[in-house]
This record gives C-alpha cells, sequence and structure tokens, in this order.
C-alpha cells in the first residue's frame, strides 16, 4: 500500500491555499498529466507556476475526496472540486508515492 502521508498532505495544503506546504508534498521532479498522458506541468517550480496563481485567484477552493483506492504504490482518489467553477468539478487523480513523496500524477477532469 502506497504512503498516504504526501496525498493527505497535498490535500491538506491545497484546501488552505497554502503553496510551499502543498508543493513539499512533490518530488523536485514530479511529473503531471492530463488523462491521455500528455505532460502539463515538470517539477515543484512548474507546479508552483500553475497552482500559486490558481490559489490566489480561487480562495474557496477545496477538494473533497468522494472514493480513494490505496493499491501498491498508487493512491487514486475520485473528488469534487469546489470553489473553481459555479459547479463543483468530478476529477480523478492519480498519485504515484516513492520514498515519501508523489512524483507522478495523472489527473482526469469531468
Amino acid at each position: 500500500m502506497a504512503d498516504l502521508t504526501p496525498v493527505e498532505g497535498q490535500l491538506d495544503a491545497y484546501n488552505a491555499g497554502h503553496i510551499e506546504r502543498f508543493l513539499a508534498c512533490y518530488s523536485p521532479d514530479v511529473v503531471v498529466e492530463d488523462g491521455a498522458g500528455t505532460t502539463l506541468m515538470n517539477g515543484r517550480e512548474g507546479m508552483r507556476a500553475e497552482y500559486a496563481p490558481f490559489f490566489a485567484e480561487f480562495p474557496k477552493l477545496r477538494g473533497e475526496i468522494v472514493h480513494r483506492i490505496n493499491a501498491r504504490d498508487y493512491v487514486i482518489d475520485e473528488e469534487l472540486i469546489h470553489g473553481w467553477q459555479a459547479e463543483p468539478v468530478r476529477a480523478v487523480a492519480i498519485y504515484h508515492v516513492a520514498n515519501g513523496l508523489i512524483d507522478h500524477v495523472r489527473l482526469i477532469d469531468g
């Protein structure tokens, strides 16, 4: 089973809009992809460039876990994202955890 510590930590930081705590849950060379495997962000600094303005623009942003699967080195979260659009956005995040940090993410939103 994957270590849930970084996944829980990044969710707590996301919900608090705290960019430094959020990024600390990811490996320095993390790769974030969309559902098709297209790279969206590379590394913590790539994530900072995307998420810092996002957190600032949407201070009521909050992720709610609907369902979680913990299998081997992966954590798969079905989420509802509140505070971004008028209605909650359903999304799936697939996290790979290695050495206590998230080193790969695949994001699928709907």
